[in-house]
């Protein structure tokens, strides 16, 4: 089981931001509790399940134990990951 975070790549407010999966959401919100992140930053989207952190927080999240991934290097995976998170969605 592993919890992944992407390349901060997505400006919004003056900062880059990345996004945070996992491979189960009880991962994904036991890393973002451990980041500080209140519950209602989970983003629940047909999309796919995730917090978005921005590049310092990403630092913090990879040194927690998150697989850093790339869009432009592990492009597999990446995919394999956004799909994961997309099952995750659970409409309300």
């Amino acid at each position: 089981m592993t919890v992944y975070v992407d390349d901060a790549v997505h400006a919004w407010r003056g900062q880059r931001w990345a996004h945070l999966m996992a491979d189960t959401l009880p991962e994904l919100h036991a890393m973002a509790a451990q980041l500080g992140m209140p519950r209602r930053a989970f983003q629940n989207k047909a999309s796919g399940a995730h917090y978005d952190v921005s590049a310092p927080m990403r630092v913090q999240a990879i040194a927690l134990g998150a697989m850093p991934i790339s869009r432009h290097t592990d492009r597999a995976r990446m995919k394999a990951v956004i799909a994961n998170a997309r099952a995750q969605y659970q409409p309300d």
